[in-house]
């Protein structure tokens, strides 16, 4: 058998006044209603849940705590549930899941995150960091709504808004050779040691940067970390590509950089805005999706 809601909240309001009467009353509901539930209730159970003191009120049996302990959960997670339910249509309120690749969230989401909450302030967003495998399996299984990512590989279910093209640059130490020049060729780097963002795709991509000079480059590190990139590099320990630049020449640990353009004819990286394309985009996420590209639209990322 199964105890409905109403029930349950019956029993529980019981317990807590140890009345029927004044559970009835706090309940706005008739007596006989309450002393029917109840009893209902045990005969289909098979149990005392109250025992009956004359003049006295009503008391929880054993059998009664454990039913009233866990009908409190039930109750509280059910009343969780219909705020959820409530907020999931509602633009103002409730939580989105967004992605966003590494080197792009560090550039662009604090800002678009505190520009977001000051409009919408009642839309809590959570940010989930992934490569771009990772970005495009949560949004194909539905554990991210939309995600800041690039456009590798990217397959028919997923569509994506491009925000901005991103020319590669050459992140180099502040004494290199080259730290002074306006920009440089990859002809020139090809001998020195290059330190990779090694994700996937990422890693594709300026490996075909290379391809398209006709080089190979001489890979020193390989790291998963956009910040160790920049520190080693600031620590003459070779030079690296990147498309997203930080405001500031200082790494992570103090160290300083010199980032130039590349001269060379070379294919940028392309920041998306993704989705599901069979998904019809809740209004708090297509809120956030129109706020993120705006911002882009506006150049509120120029240096």
């Amino acid at each position: 058998m199964q105890l409905s809601f109403r029930t349950l909240r019956y029993i529980v309001e019981t317990a807590d006044c140890e009345s029927v009467t004044e559970a009835a009353r706090r309940l706005n509901v008739t007596q006989p209603s309450v002393s029917s539930a109840v009893a209902q209730a045990e005969k289909e159970l098979g149990v005392q849940i109250f025992i009956r003191h004359h003049a006295r009120g009503m008391t929880l049996s054993v059998a009664g705590k454990q039913l009233v302990d866990e009908a409190r959960l039930l109750l509280a997670q059910a009343t969780e549930f219909a705020r959820l339910t409530q907020s999931l249509g509602d633009p103002l309120s409730g939580e989105i899941v967004v992605g966003s690749f590494p080197t792009l969230a560090m550039r662009y989401m604090p800002q678009i995150i505190g520009g977001f909450a000051k409009l919408f302030p009642n839309i809590s967003v959570r940010l989930i960091e992934g490569d771009q495998n990772e970005i495009l399996s949560a949004l194909a299984s539905g554990r991210m709504e939309v995600a800041l990512a690039y456009d590798f590989a990217l397959p028919p279910e997923i569509h994506g808004h491009e925000l901005a093209a991103l020319p590669p640059f050459a992140l180099l130490a502040p004494d290199h050779r080259l730290a002074g020049e306006k920009a440089v060729r990859l002809a020139d780097l090809a001998d020195d040691p290059f330190i990779l963002l090694d994700l996937p795709h990422s890693r594709d991509y300026f490996s075909s940067l290379f391809a398209a000079c006709g080089l190979r480059p001489n890979i020193a590190f390989r790291t998963r970390s956009p910040e160790l990139v920049r520190g080693l590099v600031g620590n003459g320990r070779g030079f690296s590509l990147h498309n997203v630049l930080p405001l500031g020449p200082v790494a992570y640990d103090g160290s300083r950089i010199a980032m130039l353009p590349v001269h060379d004819d070379l294919p940028p990286a392309r920041a998306m805005l993704l989705h599901l394309a069979r998904q019809d985009l809740r209004p708090a996420v297509r809120a956030f999706s129109d706020h993120l590209r705006n911002a882009f639209a506006a150049g509120a990322f120029a240096a």
